[in-house]
């Protein structure tokens, strides 16, 4: 199967996939069982998947400056942001969860004093790296290539339902909060068939990702971190 894609699917598989082993090291390696503070391997995520997503930005011709969004596009960003962290952190009903998060993330020390490095770490790859990498493999990726295998040269306006309906699917199980991650999924897919731009779910992405961050920093609810 991997052999069978190009390079256009892989270089945009490439960065999620590295995040997601990285995480699941965390899990693995909660609570010190490997001899070391695992929480550390969120800013190796951080900076190894910046690292390829600069390296390869030559290649995510979505994301060149004649698809930047204009102005009015740009508000609209903002505001589905904003719109999709109200979801979150109101669809956190027990039964709107699919279990519990395998590797959650608490910036504190033993007395409960915030570890600051850790929490920017962890609050930059979020808000800068997360919406770049999620947005590159769920939408510009998955939702196209489940209409075509050639799906750089499906436009983002001729996406078909069945195609925006799987990937979301498929996003929500990567989330513990599945109806949120519905939302939010649906949110994001919609600004980019709607606006045919990258740019506009990016930065819808990292607008929410950014006041959840700042939300969970001052409430404490780090389960959703």
């Amino acid at each position: 199967m991997i052999a069978s894609l190009g390079r256009h699917a892989l270089l945009r598989i490439a960065p999620f996939a590295l995040f997601m082993l990285l995480l699941a090291l965390r899990g693995f390696a909660a609570d010190g069982a490997w001899g070391f503070d695992e929480r550390w391997l969120y800013g190796l995520s951080t900076v190894s998947v910046g690292a390829l997503l600069i390296a390869f930005r030559r290649d995510y011709g979505e994301l060149y400056r004649p698809l930047w969004p204009d102005a009015r596009e740009f508000a609209l960003a903002v505001a589905a942001g904003v719109a999709v962290v109200l979801l979150w952190i109101n669809l956190d009903e027990p039964w709107m969860r699919l279990g519990e998060a395998t590797a959650s993330f608490r910036p504190v020390d033993a007395q409960g004093e915030l570890i600051w490095p850790l929490l920017a770490l962890r609050w930059a790859g979020a808000a800068l790296v997360v919406p770049v990498m999620e947005e590159l493999f769920w939408r510009s990726f998955l939702m196209r290539w489940i209409d075509s295998p050639r799906f750089e040269l499906v436009p983002p306006q001729r996406v078909t339902l069945r195609a925006i309906a799987l990937s979301t699917f498929v996003f929500m199980l990567a989330h513990t909060l599945w109806l949120a991650a519905i939302a939010a999924g649906l949110v994001y897919a919609w600004l980019y068939v709607r606006t045919g731009k990258l740019w506009v779910a990016v930065i819808a992405h990292a607008v929410t990702n950014t006041l959840l961050g700042a939300w969970v920093i001052v409430t404490g609810n780090w389960g959703y971190w």
